[in-house]
């Protein structure tokens, strides 16, 4: 006799807009921080951007350079390509990344490092002048214990990326089983796309905080079936399971989730201490 095992779903407890804000010369769309979502909820989750990057030459001598620590900062390319540069090199050095569609970037900023040296340079020197590569940015907190540490760079080739079929739904697992990027606490990050539209289940440990933020189209999200759209932000509830039903076609959204710390991060602008 079979033994069926209900898993409860979560249900969606917020939807809202990304709010657009400045950033090193571009307008990013920004769905956290949010003033209407606290951080308990969203723990270890930081920050998420989106933005689109111009390949010119003004972008490029912009002096984009600036310091973080204290946290994974982690750069994946959802179209185009761009190049950056940061100093996790011998001695504290200046190496570059490029990052192709389907790229990641993760650098662990740990005690400090020098980051977004000559975005796009790479590709100017190419003759790639005119082209954009449109990413999403999003910092994870590290625990108070490992802000210390050394900070280091990995980068996730595409073909590197586990890619699995289920149903009608693209999965790229960036951060879970089968990915070698890991965070401070075990986490999940899904780029699921839903070309045809329909609908996708994924299971999320319970002990897991989660949401997800749209780059495309529109669906139900969660037991509840709240709908949410492109640039939205939808954060899930306690739960073993994420349920997305009647995504219209050409849906792609990115699910993030992770296990929290507990700990209240002290914001000190690019620092998170």
């Amino acid at each position: 006799m079979a033994i069926q095992i209900d898993i409860e779903e979560r249900e969606a407890v917020l939807v809202e807009d990304a709010h657009v804000r400045p950033a090193m010369g571009l307008e990013i769309l920004e769905p956290l921080p949010s003033r209407r979502i606290p951080y308990r909820v969203v723990d270890p989750f930081i920050l998420v951007h989106e933005g689109v990057v111009r390949i010119t030459r003004e972008q490029a001598s912009l002096e984009t350079k600036h310091q973080h620590r204290g946290f994974d900062n982690l750069w994946y390319a959802i179209s185009g390509s761009s190049s950056t540069g940061h100093s996790t090199g011998p001695g504290g050095a200046m190496e570059r990344a490029r990052l192709e569609p389907g790229s990641l970037l993760k650098l662990r900023t740990g005690s400090g490092v020098w980051h977004a040296e000559g975005i796009g340079r790479d590709e100017l020197e190419e003759g790639r002048e005119g082209t954009e590569m449109r990413g999403i940015l999003f910092w994870v907190n590290l625990a108070r214990k490992d802000k210390g540490v050394e900070p280091s760079a990995q980068v996730l080739q595409p073909q590197d990326v586990p890619v699995r079929h289920e149903g009608a739904a693209i999965v790229r697992t960036l951060v879970g089983e089968g990915s070698p990027v890991e965070l401070g606490t075990p986490g999940l990050v899904l780029d699921v796309e839903l070309s045809r539209g329909g609908s996708f289940t994924s299971p999320i440990p319970s002990e897991f905080n989660a949401f997800v933020y749209l780059l495309e189209g529109e669906a139900g999200f969660g037991a509840n079936r709240r709908r949410a759209s492109r640039s939205q932000i939808a954060v899930l509830g306690p739960g073993a399971a994420l349920t997305v039903e009647d995504a219209t076609p050409g849906t792609r959204f990115v699910l993030m989730a992770g296990k929290p710390y507990g700990e209240t991060p002290v914001f000190n602008g690019p620092f998170v201490d």
